[in-house]
């Protein structure tokens, strides 16, 4: 006679909790864009924000210009971009903490963040469009990330690629710091250096529709990639002799979710500039919510990274009468936050 365990097995008994977290994630997410669509200088009722949005979608009813000019033409694209930069950058978070199977990493582990920032702040120093120092960014991060993973290669074989990885992505990171600081020095002290201070400093305030546009293909396609694989991160998480016995490509894998979370992150800088620890918070929160296992953990922090930066970028530009750089709100949120969840957790979750 076969023995049975007298409790269901971990996934049959996480699946269901899982699948409510996504359902008060998606909640969560709705309310947070709701509220960010009603709060400002101008505020408006929760039922003023739905009825805009049901007469934009069906054409049905009458709303007051005023609030549609508020709701659809100023806060809609900044809640989007919000929504857009704080789910891919929880994303790409988590993928890169499941890849270098360190909980502490962040999206600009492998030098995007600078790489990006350079970009840009050359792009402004030459009087660029915006278009054009979107463009840049993502340029930067790209060849950022490429000098780290070619350097990793070039340097050692048959060593551990991963500790290389970080460690190149720190050299190159410092580099790519040092070329922002030449050019921040070099900028007209009236105009340009302040200009580009802001800039790295992150801001949703010139959020456009054609600027979602131009970052939206990159962001979806990177970070889709990374749901899609999201069960091969678990595989990551055993030796690589283990991770080949199941069937998968450890070096193949590791290239591709690299490329997707640099895409992802090179974009979401190009599109708001330095944005910080919401990559890193939010795979934390999200984790003890869902434990470690990739195929929930991923969406859920999709949708939270989403709600968490529409609330940071509202406080941002409510907080005073001028705006504040999302930096420096998540910096101040999130370090706190941070400590109580290292407290919480008696230290760092695997």
């Amino acid at each position: 006679m076969t023995n049975r365990p007298d409790h269901p097995l971990p996934s049959a008994r996480r699946r269901p909790p899982a699948v409510l977290l996504l359902l008060l994630s998606v909640t969560l997410l709705l309310i947070a864009a709701i509220a960010a669509l009603a709060i400002g200088r101008a505020m408006l009722s929760p039922g003023d924000v739905i009825a805009v949005l049901t007469h934009a979608l069906t054409g049905k009813g009458e709303v007051p210009l005023a609030n549609k000019t508020i709701v659809m033409g100023v806060r809609l694209p900044r809640v989007v971009a919000a929504a857009m930069i704080g789910g891919a950058l929880a994303v790409s978070g988590t993928a890169y903490q499941g890849l270098f199977r360190n909980p502490m990493v962040s999206p600009d582990i492998l030098g995007a963040s600078t790489g990006a920032s350079f970009g840009a702040a050359l792009a402004l120093l030459l009087s660029t469009s915006r278009s054009g120092v979107q463009a840049a960014a993502f340029v930067g991060g790209v060849i950022a990330v490429l000098l780290t993973y070619t350097s990793a290669r070039k340097i050692g074989r048959g060593t551990d690629q991963v500790l290389l990885l970080v460690l190149c992505g720190m050299i190159v990171s410092a580099l790519f710091q040092a070329f922002v600081s030449a050019v921040k020095y070099t900028a007209d002290p009236d105009s340009k250096l302040p200009e580009i201070t802001y800039w790295l400093m992150g801001s949703l305030a010139g959020s456009s529709w054609q600027q979602i546009a131009l970052a939206t293909p990159f962001i979806v396609i990177g970070s889709g990639v990374i749901v899609a694989l999201r069960w091969r991160l678990n595989v990551l998480a055993l030796s690589e002799d283990e991770a080949r016995a199941a069937g998968v490509d450890v070096r193949r894998l590791r290239i591709l979710l690299i490329v997707c979370a640099t895409v992802v992150t090179a974009s979401v800088i190009s599109l708001c500039g330095q944005v910080g620890w919401v990559g890193l918070i939010v795979p934390h929160a999200a984790r003890m919510l869902t434990g470690s296992d990739n195929r929930y953990l991923i969406p859920v922090c999709l949708l939270l990274g989403a709600s968490a930066m529409i609330a940071i970028d509202t406080v941002a530009r409510t907080l005073t009468a001028s705006e504040v750089p999302v930096s420096v709100v998540t910096a101040i949120v999130g370090a706190p936050f941070f400590i109580t969840l290292l407290r919480r957790t008696g230290g760092v979750q695997a």
